[in-house]
């Protein structure tokens, strides 16, 4: 069954996140190391979170993997990755593992 990696960067007073970094330099980096065991990948850039109510996110990365294997083969390599972050945002992404089911 197919399986998903979600990495979630909140917002909270002070925090910065470099999109122009992230989409030219750290979405090359997840496909060098990662891409192999990727299905698909989407990624949100926060808007809103509701009429009139400002994003509690700056960006949602949602990784799809064929099965829990996969998922597993991108973590062994994702140290690069990973260590990546702190040169586009000072937030500490929440993550999410889950099972697809749509």
């Amino acid at each position: 069954m197919a399986v998903s990696l979600q990495v979630l960067y909140p917002i909270s007073d002070g925090t910065t996140f470099d999109f122009d970094y992230y989409t030219s330099t750290h979405f090359a980096i997840v496909g060098e190391h990662m891409g192999e065991h990727v299905e698909s990948m989407l990624v949100t850039k926060g808007l809103a979170g509701g009429p009139d109510v400002p994003p509690g996110y700056h960006a949602v990365a949602s990784l799809v993997f064929a099965d829990q294997d996969a998922l597993n083969a991108a973590m062994e390599v994702a140290g690069p990755v990973l260590a990546d972050i702190p040169k586009f945002t000072n937030v500490q992404p929440q993550m999410l593992i889950g099972e697809v089911l749509s």
